[in-house]
């Protein structure tokens, strides 16, 4: 009787321990973070996975100007005179629920003066002709930080989150609210899931992308 008593408390903790496993994992997705990208992987030339460039007939050059690195144990992207956009799409993310998006990035070298310096896209949408309906958030060589230009048709609206080229080699971390910028700009609500994200750099331009990571908070 009483071995029959143990193992029943056994198999009733190991229960419990799976149940609180279980909801530890649902919590953690559903009420803190989503990470979008920590550039964890990458191919044999050093190419983020699951990355797509933006203009196909020029990919060897992209794969040249986007590299994953790590430095001190932390992985982050480098980008190194890229001129083109690379897109991540296909995302599990609802921006109603993960609105706010941060990321680090650090201002390596720049030898013109093309605007922008660089930007990242949170693309949340697409219209009626399946053409990513974006905000660009952009590193920008004279506008003042918090400029945002509407877009047109075809060019999504930009906010300027950083602004100017002293700040050489310090890594800056963005927090925005994507969500609540898309409904702001755009006039409607996003779709319930997010088209994707996506990177680019100036030609001449070196800089480096760190974890982009999408969280409930307000």
């Amino acid at each position: 009787m009483k071995r029959g008593v143990m193992i029943w408390r056994y198999l009733a903790v190991g229960l419990v321990v799976c149940g609180v496993f279980a909801m530890g994992g649902a919590v953690t997705a559903q009420s803190q973070t989503l990470v979008l990208e920590d550039f964890q992987g990458k191919d044999a030339e050093g190419f983020p996975l699951n990355w797509e460039h933006e203009n196909q007939r020029s990919q060897s050059k992209g794969r040249d100007a986007y590299k994953v690195q790590t430095e001190n144990g932390v992985n982050f992207l480098a980008v190194r005179d890229a001129g083109q956009r690379i897109k991540k799409k296909k995302i599990d993310w609802d921006p109603k629920a993960f609105p706010v998006l941060t990321w680090r990035w650090r201002l390596q070298k720049v030898t013109s003066d093309t605007e922008p310096i660089a930007a990242l896209y949170a693309s949340l949408d697409t219209d009626l002709m399946f053409i990513p309906v974006f905000t660009k958030y952009v590193w920008s060589v004279a506008k003042p930080e918090g400029t945002l230009t509407e877009g047109g048709m075809f060019s999504g609206s930009e906010i300027v989150m950083q602004s100017g080229t002293k700040a050489v080699g310090q890594w800056f971390e963005e927090r925005v609210n994507v969500y609540e910028d898309f409904k702001r700009i755009h006039k409607h609500e996003p779709a319930a899931k997010a088209w994707g994200i996506s990177i680019i750099a100036a030609s001449g331009v070196e800089i480096d992308f760190g974890s982009i990571v999408a969280s409930a908070g307000r």
